[in-house]
C-alpha cells in the first residue's frame, strides 16, 4: 500500500528490453497531464541513440507526452549510440556516467514536479556504471517501483525474478503490469495473469491489450483506456488524486 503522504512518482522498469515500458510510461504521463497534474519525466540513460546531441526516441516520446519544457540535459542526461547496457556503451564510447550527478538530477526533477515518472534502462539488473545497477538508482531515488512485463513466453519467470530482486534489495514495489495481451491469446497467454497473481505477493495492477498505429497514436489510445480498465483503482492509489 502507498504511504499516506501525497505520492511523488514512480520508477518504471521492465522485465527486460522491448516489453513496452517507454510507451506505458508515456501513456501514463499523458493521462496525468490531461488530468492537469504537473508531471515530470526522466530517462536517465538511453542507448541506441543515432544522434547523441539530441534525446533518443524514448526520451523524445516522454518529453512529448508530458509536454515538458526542461532542457534535454535534465530529462535525458546520458545518451549513447551503442545499443547496449549503459555501462557497456559508456565504456565503448569513452564517455562516463556520473552516478552522483545522475541521482542528484533525478531528485531535482522529483522536487520540482507534483509527480514524476522515471524510466530505467532495460531491467533492474542492467549495469549503469561501475558497480551501480538500475536497481541502485531506483532504490536511491526512493520512488515506488512499477514493473512492466509482456504477455509472452518466459514472462512468469522474468517477472518473478524481477520482483524477487526488488524485494531482496528492499525497494518499495507498487506492483507490476502485463503489456500487449493479444486480442486472441493462446492458452498460455490467457492463463499468465492468473498464474502470476497466484505466485506473487505484489499486485497485478493492469493487463493492457495490444494497440496498433504509430507510437504517438498508441500512447494516446493507451492513455484513453487506462482509467477504464477494471483494475485501474489498484494503480490509481499511487497517483495524485
Amino acid at each position: 500500500m502507498p504511504a499516506t503522504a501525497e505520492p511523488r512518482g514512480l520508477f518504471i522498469t521492465g522485465t527486460g528490453t522491448g516489453v513496452g515500458k517507454t510507451i506505458f510510461t508515456a501513456a501514463l504521463a499523458l493521462y496525468l497531464r490531461q488530468c492537469d497534474i504537473d508531471v515530470g519525466v526522466m530517462k536517465p540513460v538511453e542507448t541506441g541513440v543515432a544522434n547523441v546531441d539530441h534525446p533518443g526516441q524514448d526520451g523524445e516520446l516522454l518529453r512529448w507526452a508530458a509536454a515538458i519544457n526542461e532542457p534535454p540535459e535534465i530529462t535525458c542526461p546520458y545518451r549513447f549510440k551503442m545499443a547496449a547496457a549503459p555501462a557497456t556503451a559508456s565504456r565503448q564510447e569513452k564517455r562516463s556516467v556520473n552516478y552522483t550527478e545522475l541521482l542528484a538530477t533525478g531528485k531535482k526533477i522529483i522536487a520540482h514536479h507534483q509527480f514524476t515518472l522515471i524510466e530505467g534502462a532495460g531491467g533492474l539488473m542492467v549495469p549503469l556504471v561501475g558497480g551501480f545497477l538500475v536497481a541502485d538508482l531506483a532504490k536511491d531515488l526512493g520512488l515506488p517501483l512499477l514493473v512492466v512485463a509482456e504477455a509472452r513466453l518466459g514472462t512468469i519467470n522474468h517477472t518473478l525474478l524481477s520482483l524477487l530482486a526488488a524485494r531482496y534489495l528492499e525497494i518499495e514495489i507498487a506492483g507490476y503490469l502485463l503489456n500487449r495481451m493479444p486480442e486472441k491469446p493462446s492458452e498460455a497467454e490467457k492463463s499468465t495473469p492468473h498464474d502470476l497473481a497466484s505466485l506473487t505477493v505484489e499486485e497485478l495492477l493492469l493487463v493492457l491489450p495490444e494497440f496498433e498505429g504509430s507510437t504517438q497514436q498508441i500512447v494516446k489510445e493507451m492513455a484513453k483506456i487506462l482509467p477504464t480498465l477494471p483494475s485501474w483503482a489498484l494503480l490509481k492509489r499511487y497517483l495524485p488524486q
